[in-house]
């Protein structure tokens, strides 16, 4: 069904694939890039149909965010609830930027994929008998279903071992792609034909060694990219990386505007990325400045429940306003017993810090949190490049608009993932027997590694100092020419030197800078977590920022 192709030269490098392909190319039906929710439950829906699945995770497969989430996953499970009900609370924090047929797509789905979790053993919190449902800033009902407060984790621990233990899944875990391949960059690209993925290169980043795999269809999984910023609540996985070469191989970007940053996450020198979880405003956690005054009110008449875009900026103003370090959180109003049931990660953690949160606030500032854009996919998470899907943050599906309710993130990785599965088994593909190989011959060991480092941190600086949560049209066109020096000196450096897992990480995470940027200086308005002091105003039809490529860019 697919034809074979031979070599390849990488645009802009003195890398090349050797002419003879490797008789022992990685062969999969499936490759998923990424080991978060959205590629453990794909993994295990495809090997359970009996598909061969190579499951590629940069580190172990439990660093992703989704490991991180403390919150829950937001469903109608409630008898005074409805999918009405959860539409309109995500049409709202997403400014009507929401596409209403995916918005709908996913709610309606949502109560199936709780139901899929609790079967695989997800012990999600109960109370009185029921399943305990909690409430978080922009719902207007209870519908929030999780494990206490730490639901990534315990999800990821029930579905990690199933996964390991699953015959039909190989594993790959310390793997960086380094890149997509496909037909066209082959030069064998079939006359008529649309160009196709074909599966990646990948980095065994322990031996050094680039592996090729080949792939009947591929799924990208890979997270946001909230390490592009200086504070952030991600892990160190989350650098952009299925968003960038999403691009390079060609696909439409959307949206990338549209950072979220948590209001809440800790404030403490020991503690560089601990999220303070929405729940604990959802459970009746007041925001106050350091003198003990509460200020939500003054912003908005759902004071602390307000979704996030407007608390994040609000807690920005009042520091900037009186010149604070951070605002605090308290929850002590409620008895100790309450606190150390509903949020014991939290507690723990503070505890650990010497912060007694049944006694006193929690120190807090906002931090970059969620990429509410992405790789523009359809409801069954087909991308633009045939053989490629993508699902979960790395995506920009229309159900967030411009600015994620809380706790949809979880939800939408496990309904574009069962979807996208469900496309992959009734449409198999395919997989081409061998590929071209990866070829360093000419190419030698960086001699300055300090580059990488340097230029990683004076990316995230300048990203947070100006394209962070307000934003003005000077300060975006100074990060996009800092962005261009950057691209230029790792360009060279990508061509010249082996690559490393720093290398690609870096290379990823200034590529998705770029397009952030392009973003926000095409919009016009300020709408959701896009706020310009220029355009302060938002206009009445609300418009998607669609990014395409011009032929011949890498």
């Amino acid at each position: 069904m697919i034809a074979l192709f031979a070599s390849l030269a990488v645009p802009y490098s003195k890398k090349t694939l050797k002419q003879n392909p490797l008789p022992h190319t990685h062969r999969f039906d499936v490759l998923i890039i990424g080991s978060g929710l959205a590629g453990q439950s794909a993994a295990l829906c495809l090997a359970d149909a009996g598909f061969a699945v190579g499951l590629v995770s940069k580190r172990r497969l439990v660093d992703s965010a989704s490991g991180w989430a403390q919150g829950g996953i937001a469903a109608v499970l409630d008898s005074t609830d409805s999918v009405e009900n959860h539409i309109a609370d995500t049409l709202t924090a997403g400014a009507y930027l929401n596409d209403p047929a995916a918005t709908r797509f996913a709610i309606e789905h949502a109560a199936d994929a709780i139901q899929w979790l609790i079967d695989r053993g997800v012990p999600f919190t109960r109370e009185a008998g029921r399943y305990h449902l909690t409430r978080e800033g922009g719902h207007s009902h209870r519908r929030v279903i999780h494990v206490d407060d730490a639901t990534g984790a315990a999800v990821q621990d029930t579905l990690t071992p199933q996964v390991r233990n699953h015959p039909n899944i190989c594993v790959m875990e310390h793997h960086i792609v380094v890149d997509l391949i496909t037909a066209g960059k082959t030069g064998r690209q079939l006359l008529g034909q649309k160009d196709r993925c074909l599966g990646a290169y990948v980095l065994d980043s322990q031996t050094g060694h680039v592996k090729t795999m080949a792939s009947g269809q591929t799924l990208l999984a890979t997270g946001g990219a909230g390490k592009v910023y200086l504070y952030t609540t991600n892990p160190d996985t989350s650098t952009g990386d299925g968003i960038a070469m999403a691009w390079r191989a060609g696909c439409r970007i959307a949206n990338m505007e549209f950072i979220q940053f948590h209001p809440t996450c800790l404030y403490h020198p020991q503690e560089k990325s601990f999220l303070i979880s929405e729940a604990v405003r959802g459970e009746g956690g007041l925001l106050k400045r350091p003198d003990g005054t509460r200020f939500m009110d003054d912003y908005d008449p759902r004071a602390e429940l307000a979704p996030r875009d407007i608390v994040a900026r609000a807690i920005d103003a009042e520091m900037k306003r009186h010149g604070l370090d951070c605002v605090y959180l308290d929850i002590s109003h409620q008895s100790a017993e309450f606190i150390r049931t509903h949020f014991p990660t939290i507690y723990e953690r503070c505890r650990q810090l010497g912060i007694d949160i049944t006694k006193e606030p929690i120190p807090v500032v906002p931090a970059a949190h969620y990429t509410c854009g992405g790789v523009m996919v359809d409801q069954n998470g087909r991308t633009d490049l045939p053989g490629l899907y993508a699902a979960g943050e790395v995506t920009c599906s229309g159900l967030h608009g411009a600015n994620r309710l809380a706790s949809n993130s979880l939800l939408e990785c496990l309904v574009y993932a069962r979807a996208a599965t469900d496309d992959m088994i009734k449409n198999p593909q395919e997989t081409p027997e061998s590929l071209p190989s990866w070829d360093e011959s000419r190419v030698t060991d960086a001699d300055e590694e300090i580059v990488i480092s340097h230029n990683w941190d004076e990316l995230r600086r300048f990203m947070w100092d100006y394209v962070g949560i307000v934003r003005t049209t000077k300060r975006l066109l100074r990060a996009q020419h800092r962005i261009r020096l950057l691209t230029r000196e790792i360009d060279e450096f990508y061509a010249n030197f082996r690559i490393s897992h720093d290398l690609l990480e870096l290379r990823n995470l200034v590529q998705t800078a770029d397009l952030i940027v392009q973003s926000a200086l095409r919009r016009k308005e300020s709408r959701g977590l896009h706020y310009s002091r220029d355009y302060p105003d938002s206009l009445k039809r609300p418009r998607n920022t669609v990014l395409r490529r011009r032929a011949g860019l890498r």
